[in-house]
């Protein structure tokens, strides 16, 4: 069964955030993600406003879980510190 990570993202220093975006994609491509969604136009209906939403796609909700916490995305997290609000959360599909 699929499961996805959703994450909101405003990003407060650009700069520092091109470490973050160096790092990341090594964690992503070992666990197979598949984005769905990156960026792009969007319309807050409720909540707090981000300024991205990505939706990537794993093979399961293990691999998700296992993505977030590897060592990769562990060192693309730390980079990420202080210069970007970010809230993810992982879903299992239904299907």
């Amino acid at each position: 069964m699929s499961a996805y990570w959703i994450a909101h993202v405003t990003i407060h220093d650009v700069e520092q955030y091109k470490e973050y975006m160096t790092l990341a994609p090594l964690a992503f491509e070992k666990y197979g993600a598949k984005f769905l969604a990156r960026g792009g136009k969007s319309t807050c209906m409720e909540g707090a406003q981000f300024q991205r939403h990505v939706i990537i796609e794993f093979t399961d909700l293990a691999t998700a879980q296992a993505c977030y916490h590897s060592e990769e995305y562990t060192k693309a997290r730390l980079a990420r510190e202080n210069c970007a609000e970010v809230m993810i959360s992982i879903v299992e599909s239904i299907n």
